[in-house]
């Protein structure tokens, strides 16, 4: 066996390149899952970003419409609030208070919805049902229309119907603002509220003048709502309905 030995300077330099040889795979390594956890983090963006419908991703950022007017309050499940700020928002003047009578309350909470949809009709005004799906709503928003909507309120054991009024909705966070009970700002994500509004049926209507053509309009749709109008003894204004449709 040969014995080598040597000097102080030499052992140094050996020492460095066994530290180089050494620490090299662990940087490499470093670098390595820095690099998987950035790609992780880019592909989470994007799976968030595309859980959206496209059809909500063709929206503008963020809308909200202030000039809404707001009722609170829970009675008869928030109802006559959620109309009184529909029919203010088209120039009647009325309150929750008022529409108690019309709308046969007390002791006619179990036909409110009818009820209230044939009072929008009384007034006038085309009610227009939308298609159960978010992107539907958010597009009448978009266009500067508030929508009337049902959707469960409570927890997992009990739950219970609430009228609210969506007027706005933030894409990029996902969320949407109603105005509900005793909350005038109620924000909730995206995917609650659909859960909740579904939950209760996924009812959802426009209280539009004659001359109010929605966004995105289908157009029988509008016609059938135009001869509910008429058929509740606005022919007047259901004969405006089918000529907006048509001039549009």
């Amino acid at each position: 066996m040969i014995s080598v030995q040597v000097g102080p300077t030499v052992a140094r330099r050996l020492f460095k390149r066994v530290q180089i040889v050494v620490l090299t795979p662990w940087i490499h390594s470093l670098r390595s899952k820095r690099t998987g956890l950035v790609a992780a983090l880019l592909l989470s963006l994007t799976a968030c970003a595309g859980s959206v419908a496209p059809e909500i991703q063709r929206l503008p950022d963020r809308v909200e419409l202030t000039a809404v007017p707001f009722f609170h309050g829970n009675v008869y499940e928030s109802g006559p609030g959620a109309l009184a700020s529909m029919l203010t928002q088209q120039h009647v003047q009325i309150t929750p208070g008022l529409l108690a009578k019309p709308l046969k309350l007390p002791g006619a909470q179990v036909a409110i919805e009818q009820n209230m949809v044939s009072l929008a009709r009384e007034y006038g005004f085309v009610v227009y049902p939308l298609d159960s799906e978010l992107p539907a709503l958010l597009a009448q928003v978009s266009a500067g229309y508030p929508v009337m909507v049902r959707f469960s309120e409570g927890s997992a054991f009990w739950k219970e119907p609430r009228y609210g009024v969506l007027v706005g909705y933030n894409r990029v966070k996902q969320t949407v603002l109603l105005q509900a009970g005793m909350d005038r700002r109620l924000l909730m994500s995206f995917s609650s509220f659909t859960s909740a509004w579904k939950n209760a049926g996924g009812w959802a209507v426009l209280i539009q003048s004659p001359r109010q053509i929605p966004a995105q309009v289908d157009a029988q749709r509008w016609l059938k709502a135009a001869n509910d109008l008429a058929q509740a003894g606005q022919e007047q204004a259901a004969g405006e309905a089918v000529k907006a449709l048509k001039a549009r």
